[in-house]
């Protein structure tokens, strides 16, 4: 870490990102910002605002390039940056009134990104990555390949969203809108093999249906699922394939049944 000038008492970027998580309203957005904060921390967390900038960001996405986090992802950390020292400098003051940041922050580059087309994983591909993930992330793998759900939803997934269907002798869970990307409710269908996790995880968490050592997951993508998909030899397959899994899957189902009724 890099130390505080001598004797400086200004903010550094950590008081500055505690301010902004405090003043954030949204449950999952603020877990999202303390997620890329932790990153952040050991770069430039003790950096005052005024010292933040491409250059002393550099060794942050240098070592970021080299864990494999995409251009995206890294992308996501330099726009909370961004956030944090836009407010530093128009809306957080000390006691007297002066801002944490006295000028404009200068505009932080993102990097080029180069979108990738879906990569729906075979069969056979699911099982030679899914056996190598450790055992909780393996359970949340089949079950976002078996629900279609992103990344943040099966790790934010909660009990209390949980509603029974008589009718049919099980579950769905309806994601509130605030928790689901397009701001609308969503429902969680279960098939056998989604309903076989639900039932296996009960009484493991009282809030979070899919937790790791009793507590939530931030994210899938983390160092166990990095080494599980290069030992897989598919270093280049995303979380977020499984959700495109998932919809080529039901594509096809449901094709034939389609053509039928035509």
């Amino acid at each position: 870490m890099r130390p505080r000038a001598k004797g400086s008492c200004a903010p550094d970027l950590t008081d500055c990102a505690a301010r902004y998580v405090a003043q954030s309203r949204s449950k999952r957005s603020i877990d999202v910002i303390k997620w890329h904060v932790r990153l952040l921390q050991s770069y430039i967390g003790d950096l005052e605002p005024r010292l933040i900038h491409d250059q002393t960001l550099e060794p942050f996405v240098q070592a970021r390039l080299a864990g494999g986090a995409s251009s995206t992802t890294i992308n996501r950390s330099l726009e909370v940056v961004r956030t944090i020292l836009n407010r530093a400098a128009r809306s957080y003051r000390d006691a007297d009134g002066r801002p944490w940041l006295e000028a404009i922050p200068p505009l932080i580059s993102m990097l080029a990104e180069s979108p990738r087309l879906p990569y729906p994983i075979t069969w056979k591909e699911q099982d030679r990555l899914f056996r190598r993930l450790p055992t909780h992330l393996g359970r949340m793998a089949l079950f976002a390949v078996n629900t279609g759900l992103r990344d943040s939803n099966v790790c934010g997934l909660q009990w209390t969203w949980e509603v029974v269907v008589p009718e049919i002798g099980r579950s769905v869970f309806v994601i509130p809108a605030e928790a689901f990307k397009t701001k609308r409710p969503h429902v969680v269908i279960l098939n056998d093999v989604a309903w076989s996790i639900i039932e296996a995880q009960r009484g493991v968490h009282p809030i979070w249906v899919i937790p790791f050592r009793g507590r939530r997951i931030n994210a899938m993508n983390n160092n166990g699922w990095q080494q599980a998909r290069r030992e897989a030899g598919l270093p280049l397959v995303r979380v977020h394939d499984l959700r495109h899994s998932f919809g080529c899957r039901l594509r096809a189902t449901l094709a034939p049944k389609i053509a039928k009724r035509c």
